[in-house]
């Protein structure tokens, strides 16, 4: 899908007593995505990691949760779908920019949405901001926003469990 004009935008901020390096490993080694990534009720495994630009990231991501098991047959979508990243930009450990190709909503036509990860060092830890384009309607933006709340608070229980502090 091409479109001519810029897409809207939702942020997310997080503190954790990491550090940046901590962090950084959690967003780009295979062991760190897997700790985490995907949301809540969805285990993820990594296929292969190819992190520079142009490079992709591919894992299968299936629903676990019998909530999102029921979610996913009731929406006509596979339990397990095949996800792939598009690194835009790694700048390590600071800064990711990829894209997700969208090719997993029925009757759309496929698209790609745009995430940037900001890691900042604080004197608390780090401070990690994430900017998303938003989806093609704003029932699947909301969608995508709560799907990304959930995904960080795996992250969010993840650090919690490592360093016993986490900051929102």
């Amino acid at each position: 899908m091409t479109t001519t004009h810029a897409r809207a935008q939702f942020s997310i901020e997080r503190a954790y007593t990491a550090s940046l390096e901590e962090a950084w490993a959690l967003w780009t080694t295979k062991e760190g995505i897997e700790s985490w990534w995907g949301p809540e009720g969805f285990d993820v495994t990594v296929s292969s990691l190819d992190l520079r630009p142009g490079g992709e990231l591919v894992y299968l991501m299936t629903a676990t949760g019998a909530q999102q098991i029921a979610f996913m047959k009731q929406a006509g979508m596979a339990v397990t779908t095949q996800c792939r990243v598009t690194y835009t930009e790694v700048s390590p450990p600071g800064r990711l920019a990829y894209k997700t190709l969208t090719d997993f909503v029925p009757d759309v036509t496929p698209y790609e949405v745009a995430t940037v990860v900001d890691l900042r060092s604080t004197a608390d830890g780090v401070k990690v901001t994430i900017y998303f384009d938003a989806m093609h309607d704003d029932i699947w933006t909301e969608r995508a926003r709560a799907g990304h709340e959930s995904q960080l608070r795996k992250l969010d229980a993840l650090l919690a469990a490592q360093s016993n502090t986490v900051h929102k």
